[in-house]
């Protein structure tokens, strides 16, 4: 007797259920889950499922700028040391080698750890610690706070990098905010490693105690060694360990932003083409070419000025010459800023599409610039005439190099205007700004300032001994070659001002300068003010 069809079987072949109904596992078979498939996407074609649109890791406001995908490596964590502890026990809490040294330290692990830099970079990181040296190299207290703020924008634009206008603010920024990113970095690369155990804080202890106890008697058994290690240890303050706290969280943190650059470098697209510009030439055309109308007038003033001279000016004016020529430079110093300003929203906003609209852009902004370039030459000209009736101060001798620099950038200016391509310009004016501000601080201003106002004594009797005792010990040297009384005047703040340094400190300057000092008589000489007559 045959067995009877399944008449399910069959019908399940034949018929097509909307919703078949699942069946119970039979005996000895295991029931299985399955998982629903996801609904269809039934939103706007334009916008992607929410699975696509979901936030990468990192900060939400740079997405240009994804984090590491791993913790730091131990060799990251090495770096971030040393520079921690060099920035905690060498840098002193005034100017001197100790700055230098600690830059060295630091720039010399990230290099160990980031391996060969480039040309640029190399470049860069050289003006970073040749900055810094100027904490040894000059006494002057102005000159030093400038000099840390260079030597971490050119630190900084040598890890960051940038050549465009956008990418050189990012790397100003780029290493503070590197250090920042690099905090949670370091903190998955300990994570990893597991606990670290209490056997490296031990040696760490016995290392001190070893130290403490054997460097105490040999310093008792010679004065010269426990003169040498007082000098070597810092006094254990309060304020010594906060300061040596945030200088060590500080260069650590510098370090460790450095070494993320390197690992997670920012994807900023600066070969990206400009969004073109709608100015026409009827919209900038009147604006510029009344300028460079009225800068052809002031230009024509000035040579009339040139070639009339002093009588000129008491003619026209009515003033001496040097009043003349004090009334005006800070007022030409600001057209020539303001002007560079114009000249970049016209070159930047302008429209060039056609080969007159080309002409017409270099014909304006170029005769802009060279006009500009000539009120540079009579702001420097104005600059000299005042220096020769009253003679140099810092301050004047600081914005005359802050002139050439701005011809230096306005013939840059005139020689991307001939391709109208200025890619190079951004970096170029940037570099140019450190190079000039190194050599300033390099050739020591405030031993110019005092050599030529010694000079000028020389010649005419005429100094002003009130400004010169504000200088530092950098202008010992120039200010020791007055006669007395005014040798003695000159010196004798310099010569109270007492330096209690410890070799961190030492400045080498204030080296130099101390046989000089010494030689200055302590006396009861009341000093007059030996004054020109003005400033």
């Amino acid at each position: 007797m045959s067995a009877a069809p399944e008449p399910t079987a069959g019908k399940a072949a034949t018929t097509t259920a909307p919703k078949p109904q699942p069946q119970a596992p039979r005996p000895g078979q295991v029931a299985t889950a399955t998982r629903p498939q996801p609904s269809a996407w039934h939103g706007s074609p334009h916008i992607p499922p929410p699975s696509v649109i979901t936030p990468a890791p990192g900060v939400p406001f740079m997405p240009w700028w994804t984090p590491p995908t791993t913790g730091a490596p131990v060799q990251v964590l090495v770096v971030g040391l040393i520079a921690g502890l060099a920035g905690a026990f060498l840098a002193p809490p005034a100017n001197g080698v100790g700055w230098f040294l600690t830059g060295l330290c630091t720039v010399g692990a990230v290099l160990i750890h980031t391996g060969k830099p480039s040309v640029e970079r190399a470049l860069w990181l050289a003006g970073a610690l040749a900055f810094l040296a100027m904490g040894f190299l000059r006494a002057a207290e102005w000159i030093f706070p400038l000099a840390v703020l260079a030597s971490i924008l050119c630190g900084s634009i040598a890890m960051a990098g940038g050549r465009t206008v956008r990418g050189l603010v990012f790397g100003a920024a780029g290493i503070g905010l590197a250090a920042l990113r690099s905090v949670p970095w370091v903190a998955r690369g300990l994570s990893r490693r597991g606990p670290i155990g209490v056997r490296p804080f031990v040696s760490v202890g016995v290392a001190v105690l070893l130290l403490f106890v054997f460097g105490s008697l040999l310093a008792g058994a010679d004065k010269g060694f426990g003169d040498f290690l007082e000098n070597l240890v810092p006094e254990l303050e309060v304020g010594t360990f906060v300061r040596m706290g945030f200088f060590g969280l500080v260069a650590a943190l510098g370090a460790l932003g450095a070494c993320y650059l390197v690992a997670s470098p920012p994807r900023i697209n600066e070969d990206a083409e400009a969004k073109p510009g709608s100015l026409r030439l009827k919209d900038y055309g009147l604006p510029v070419g009344a300028l460079v109308v009225l800068f052809a007038g002031f230009v024509g003033t000035q040579l009339a000025v040139l070639f009339g001279g002093e009588g000129y000016v008491l003619r026209t004016a009515g003033v001496t010459f040097a009043e003349y020529a004090r009334s005006g430079f800070w007022q030409l110093l600001w057209v020539t800023i303001l002007t560079l300003g114009v000249i970049a929203g016209v070159a930047r906003f302008a429209v060039r599409k056609t080969a007159r609209d080309q002409l017409w852009l270099r014909v304006l902004l170029g005769s802009l610039a060279v006009l500009t370039l000539v009120i540079v030459a009579s702001a420097l000209s104005r600059m000299w005439f005042y220096q020769q009736a009253y003679g140099w101060t810092v301050l004047r001798l600081l914005v005359s190099a802050c002139e050439i620099w701005l011809a230096v950038v306005y013939v840059m200016v005139i020689a991307s205007g001939i391709s109208l391509r200025a890619k190079w310009l951004p970096k170029a004016i940037v570099a140019t700004g450190a190079a000039f501000f190194l050599v300033v601080l390099a050739v020591n201003p405030e031993r110019v300032v005092a050599d030529y106002n010694v000079s000028r004594f020389e010649s005419t009797r005429k100094i002003d001994i009130d400004y010169l005792r504000e200088l530092s010990e950098d202008a010992v040297p120039a200010l020791d070659r007055l006669p007395d009384p005014e040798r003695t005047c000159a010196l004798r703040p310099l010569a109270f001002r007492h330096h209690t340094e410890d070799w961190r400190e030492f400045n080498l300057a204030r080296y130099t300068a101390r046989e000089s000092l010494e030689r200055v008589a302590v006396t009861q000489l009341t000093c007059e003010v030996f004054y020109s007559g003005g400033r």
